[in-house]
């Protein structure tokens, strides 16, 4: 059987959205955010994150720091109740500074490289899973991979995330 999930975007849905974010001190939850989260996983939703991290391939952050967030976002979840089975995410960008990550890719949003990959290795109902973004391009990246997207914009995100389960 496939399970629901819901894709969240990282910065600006889950934390404020601070300019290449890889520092736990840094960290700065959006209101509801922890909530929302937590109310999902009760729903019986697979939660994934799925974020464009170009810091990397700009050469202002190393993958563990971001792992490190990571891991520190997803315990902070846990203490909530909630679950975050897996955070995906593209460090690259064309014109990067970091040779290795300087690439053209599939995974970078508004591509559906990084919901697709959750979706083969996870069995996922695409019909019952939604993305919650707050940018163009996750909406389109959502698009592509057939899902349904839905715009964040601003307020509790646990509140937004209700309004979406009473519309379904």
């Amino acid at each position: 059987m496939k399970d629901k999930a819901v894709f969240f975007d990282r910065d600006g849905v889950l934390n404020v959205d601070k300019d290449y974010l890889h520092s736990v001190d840094e960290l700065e939850w959006i209101d509801g955010a922890k909530e929302a989260i937590s109310y999902l996983t009760k729903q019986g939703y697979t939660i994934f994150v799925v974020t464009n991290q170009s810091g990397i391939a700009r050469g202002y952050y190393e993958l563990e720091d971001m792992q490190r967030l990571h891991e520190h976002m997803a315990a902070e979840i846990a203490a909530t109740g909630g679950k975050i089975t897996k955070f995906y995410y593209c460090p690259h960008l064309p014109n990067g500074k970091v040779e290795k990550y300087a690439i053209e890719c599939d995974c970078r949003k508004p591509k559906p490289g990084l919901l697709l990959q959750a979706m083969s290795e996870y069995p996922v109902c695409k019909s019952a899973s939604f993305l919650i973004g707050d940018k163009k391009r996750d909406l389109e990246s959502a698009e592509a991979a057939g899902i349904k997207g839905y715009l964040y914009e601003n307020g509790n995100l646990l509140e937004f995330v209700k309004k979406i389960l009473q519309v379904g």
